[in-house]
């Protein structure tokens, strides 16, 4: 309670603010509507089932790009981080790749899979592989050289070091990559919706703001910052679990 009764109270702060902006009309009511509008409109979706199809649809987008960044970031950063070999040829060209902003390489993407929801999934992939990746590779690389000493004094093959000695030890760094490549995979999610008009949350917003819907463009909003919300915090358990060992060797 004492962890989330400041967030609380801060949060219902926020929202009294708001709804006095509102009511003075310090911003045009057409494009700034009040809580209780906002909400309102929010509930009738839910209650309708207006909600459930879009949300569903940017939730497995995000998730399938997110989940392909995951495996390639994986694999990739093992690789590099374990390999000197392996870091002389990909390096460069990883270089190359990780300064492009996810969104410049849409056109690209478009030019090649059309306005089709492979598109979607290849620039969610793309924009979200490199927290996962340079996190791997930094987990990787940073292995304690003793227990490398002491993998080869007792034989061990080199995958048998990488699964049982490195990737455990690299796991807290992979699992704040895969954090932040989760919120990247959310937000590309809706980029690509409104630029190729695939159905889904991006495209409700997109559309409810060109139809001056105000309420409805601060609802999809709303429904946006619970789902990072959720899916954050949903990780945090999960990597807190995961981590028990951590905390227990302390």
């Amino acid at each position: 309670m004492r962890r989330v009764l400041p967030a609380v109270l801060f949060a219902a702060a926020l929202i009294g603010l708001w709804q006095l902006a509102a009511e003075l009309k310090l911003i045009n009511p057409i494009f700034f509507p009040s809580p209780g509008r906002t909400f309102g409109e929010l509930y009738m979706q839910v209650t309708s089932g207006r909600l459930w199809q879009p949300l569903g649809a940017t939730a497995l987008r995000m998730l399938y790009g997110w989940l392909l960044a995951c495996g390639l970031g994986i694999a990739l950063g093992a690789a590099i981080g374990s390999s000197r070999t392996a870091r002389e040829y990909l390096e460069p060209l990883l270089d190359f790749l990780r300064p492009l902003p996810a969104s410049a390489i849409i056109p690209v993407a478009i030019l090649f899979l059309g306005l089709s929801p492979a598109m979607s999934t290849a620039v969610i992939a793309f924009g979200s592989l490199w927290p996962v990746l340079l996190a791997a590779v930094h987990g990787l690389k940073n292995t304690e050289p003793q227990l490398v000493e002491l993998c080869e004094t007792l034989e061990m093959r080199r995958s048998q070091v990488l699964a049982k000695v490195a990737l455990p030890g690299a796991l807290p760094d992979i699992l704040s990559g895969v954090r932040v490549s989760l919120a990247i995979a959310l937000i590309l999610a809706v980029v690509t919706e409104m630029q190729a008009s695939l159905p889904g949350l991006g495209q409700n917003i997109l559309l409810a703001q060109r139809s001056f819907r105000s309420p409805e463009l601060y609802a999809g909003i709303v429904v946006l910052g619970i789902m990072g919300f959720l899916v954050n915090n949903g990780l945090l358990l999960a990597e807190r679990r995961l981590l028990r060992w951590r905390s227990a060797a302390v």
